[in-house]
C-alpha cells in the first residue's frame, strides 16, 4: 500500500538539494540537441525565427551591391569572382526569452512513496535545470513576475534566490500577469489541478501578448492510479477541507474518471492557444520532461 507525505511552506523552497540536482541535470542534457536547436532554427527562419540582416557575428548571405552604399562593405574577394561587386550580410542576432512558473502552492507538497520526490521538489529542479541549459544555449530566462530575463551563467542561483524571497508564490496556484513580449516562450509547471476556467484565463492572457507557451503538469503516480481501498480520509491541501470514504476502491473509479477529464479540458485549453502540454509523472526521471521541454522549444524556434 502507498504511503504519502505532504511538505510544509519551508519545504516547498528550492534549497542546495535541490540547486546542486538541477545543475547535475542540466549538465547531463546532452548538449547535441541545444545545437541541434540552433541548427534547426538557422536553417529555417534564422535564430528565433527574426533571421534578417543586422549586426552580429554569423555570416548571412551574400547580395550585390547596390549603388550609393559605403565601398567599406563590398566584400572584395567574393566579388573578384565573376567580376561583379557583392556585400557580405551578417545575420541579426536577438536572444530568445523564456519566462519560466513554478507552482510552489500547498498542492505541490504532495508526495507518496512511489515517487522519486515529491512534486514541487520536482518542478524546482525541472525549472532550475531548464533555465541553465536554455542559458548555456544561448537564451535569456526570467521568472514570471519575479525577475526580469538575464543570460547570466549563475542563471540557477539567481532564480532560487528569487524564489527563496518570493514567501508569496506558496500561496499562489496559477501564474501573476506579466507582461510577455510577442514570440516569447513562458514555461508553466505545476501540477493545475485548479478549475479548468481559472487556467484557460491565465493562459489566454499570456496568450494575448503573443506569448507562446508550454503547460507541464507534474504529478505524483497515486494521483493518477488511486490505488487505495477501504476507508480512508481525503484533504484538500489549499481549501483546509476533508473527506472520509468507506469504499477507496469505488470512490477511486470516480476519481479515475474525474481526473482524466481535467487532463483533457486542460489539453484543449493548450490546443486552443497554440501551446503544448506535457504530463510528468515524480516516479520517472526528470531528464525525460528537461529533454521534452528543450525539444518543444527548439521545435517552435524552428518556424
Amino acid at each position: 500500500m502507498a504511503s504519502t507525505r505532504v511538505l510544509d511552506a519551508t519545504g516547498r523552497v528550492p534549497g542546495r538539494t535541490e540547486t546542486e540536482s538541477a545543475l547535475t541535470l542540466a549538465e547531463r542534457m546532452p548538449r547535441l540537441i541545444l545545437e541541434a536547436r540552433r541548427v534547426a532554427s538557422t536553417l529555417s527562419h534564422g535564430l528565433h525565427g527574426r533571421r534578417r540582416a543586422g549586426p552580429g557575428e554569423s555570416f548571412w548571405q551574400f547580395r550585390p551591391f547596390v549603388a550609393g552604399e559605403a565601398a567599406s562593405r563590398i566584400d572584395w574577394r567574393r566579388s573578384a569572382r565573376d567580376g561583379r561587386l557583392y556585400v557580405r550580410e551578417r545575420e541579426w542576432e536577438a536572444a530568445h526569452t523564456v519566462w519560466l512558473w513554478i507552482d510552489r502552492s500547498a498542492s505541490m507538497g504532495f508526495a507518496s512513496s512511489l515517487a522519486q520526490a515529491p512534486k514541487v521538489e520536482r518542478a524546482l529542479v525541472l525549472g532550475l535545470a531548464l533555465a541553465d541549459a536554455f542559458v548555456e544555449a544561448g537564451e535569456r530566462v526570467g521568472l514570471l513576475g519575479l525577475a526580469r530575463p538575464q543570460a547570466s551563467r549563475a542563471i540557477v542561483e539567481r532564480v532560487a534566490e528569487a524564489l527563496v524571497a518570493d514567501t508569496g508564490g506558496l500561496d499562489e496556484d496559477l501564474p501573476p500577469r506579466a507582461p510577455v513580449a510577442r514570440f516569447d516562450e513562458v514555461i508553466l509547471i505545476g501540477d493545475f489541478l485548479t478549475p479548468v476556467d481559472e487556467v484557460r484565463s491565465a493562459v489566454a492572457g499570456i496568450a494575448a501578448a503573443g506569448g507562446r507557451g508550454h503547460l507541464v503538469v507534474v504529478v505524483d503516480p497515486v494521483e493518477e492510479t488511486f490505488p487505495f481501498a477501504g476507508e480512508a480520509e481525503l484533504h484538500d491541501l489549499e481549501a483546509g477541507l476533508s473527506l472520509r470514504v468507506g469504499d477507496a476502491a469505488a470512490w477511486g473509479r470516480a476519481y479515475r474518471s474525474r481526473i482524466q477529464a481535467h487532463r483533457d479540458a486542460l489539453a484543449e485549453v493548450a490546443r486552443g492557444h497554440g501551446w503544448t502540454v506535457s504530463l510528468h509523472r515524480t516516479d520517472r526521471p526528470a531528464s525525460e520532461a528537461a529533454l521534452r521541454l528543450v525539444t518543444l522549444v527548439a521545435a517552435r524556434g524552428a518556424g
